[in-house]
């Protein structure tokens, strides 16, 4: 097990929490371990292991009504990302794994996944609705590198001129300017980048394995300078972390071209909860029982919130004060500035010329 004076660099999460699902899992792992101390092997290397799934679908109706999409798709599961506060987290463990450490290092592939939306773009029943790329995990992390397959699906959708948007924090995306350009001109496109502090400390250890910054903003500027629509994502908002940066945040994102702004305040459910606790205590203890009692506040006095409509936003004294921040923030450097609304008439046409030639 981790030792409490130790840190695994270079990851979020310090543990691997219990699976709720899978009962034995744990006890196995345990006696694996106890096996491997014996025998004096090393146990954990703390490497990314990519494994391959292969699903029958991979466009996902998004039941929520408050997270802003009706549609998803997520390439791959868990991410090498780690941000230590991901609400994404809770998903690895319907697949047999732990929300701590094995949602950064264990990480599935879904190379069928061009294949799977063409499929889904190709039915008759299908009305062109936003598909939102990244509503579980990164498309852009650093796994889509080696495997390419966001690129990929990207270019369906060029090819059945249908609408896309994007949700990353990693300057990856810049490399997938061209597709994202030809999008553009037919405003099919719009990014959502996640910029959660201006603070390069602050940053590495809530996102160890994410682009700096620095980058960010570049993505934001690059993007905007080509005209493709960007809204950025300051979330999660964490009370005496990052909550006093949202005016400088605002300001900063405004000046690199973005149109809009949207926020959260953390909420830490399901395992996220003892994550997020053993995280904090082991990187700024003398700001824990601070931290983690003003998040409490803002949630009826529980870490955990599940309650649509107040879920994201919060409530009591704290919450307030950070959501009439954002709202001073989008009068100050937003005015006059919103995203577009995506075009869906192409989409039409194009099947319904296609289906002709049938």
């Amino acid at each position: 097990m981790i030792n409490p004076k130790s840190k695994i660099k270079g990851r979020g999460a310090q543990q691997n929490t219990h699976n709720r699902f899978f009962e034995l899992s744990y006890q196995m792992r345990d006696d694996f371990l106890e096996f491997c101390h014996k025998e004096g092997e090393l146990v954990d290397k703390n490497k990314t292991l990519y494994l391959n799934v292969f699903p029958k679908t991979i466009v996902n109706k998004v039941a929520s009504p408050d997270v802003g999409m009706a549609y998803s798709m997520n390439m791959y599961q868990g991410c090498e990302h780690g941000c230590i506060y991901c609400y994404a987290r809770n998903s690895h463990e319907f697949w047999g794994y732990s929300a701590g450490l094995d949602f950064e290092r264990r990480i599935l592939v879904k190379k069928e996944a061009p294949k799977l939306l063409e499929a889904h773009l190709k039915k008759k029943s299908w009305k062109a609705q936003t598909i939102v790329m990244s509503g579980n995990t990164d498309c852009y992390q650093p796994a889509e590198k080696k495997f390419e397959i966001t690129r990929q699906c990207l270019k369906v959708f060029l090819k059945y001129k249908h609408p896309v948007g994007i949700i990353t924090k990693n300057a990856l995306i810049l490399r997938d300017l061209d597709v994202l350009k030809a999008l553009a001109k037919d405003n099919l496109i719009r990014v959502n980048v996640s910029i959660t502090t201006l603070s390069e400390d602050t940053r590495r250890i809530l996102e160890p394995r994410t682009a700096t910054i620095k980058r960010r903003l570049q993505v934001v500027k690059e993007l905007s300078d080509n005209d493709i629509p960007v809204n950025v994502m300051l979330a999660p908002i964490i009370p005496s972390i990052n909550s006093h940066e949202i005016l400088p945040m605002a300001k900063a994102v405004s000046e690199a071209g973005a149109l809009s702004i949207a926020h959260t305040i953390v909420r830490l459910n399901g395992a996220i909860g003892e994550i997020f606790t053993d995280w904090i205590k082991k990187t700024l203890p003398d700001k824990a029982d601070k931290v983690l009692s003003q998040i409490e506040s803002c949630h009826g006095g529980t870490l955990n919130e599940s309650r649509f409509g107040v879920r994201m936003r919060g409530e009591g004294q704290i919450a307030q004060q950070i959501n009439d921040l954002v709202k001073l923030a989008r009068l100050k450097y937003f005015k006059n500035r919103e995203m577009p609304k995506l075009n869906t008439e192409l989409y039409e046409t194009y099947k319904d010329g296609q289906m002709k030639l049938f």
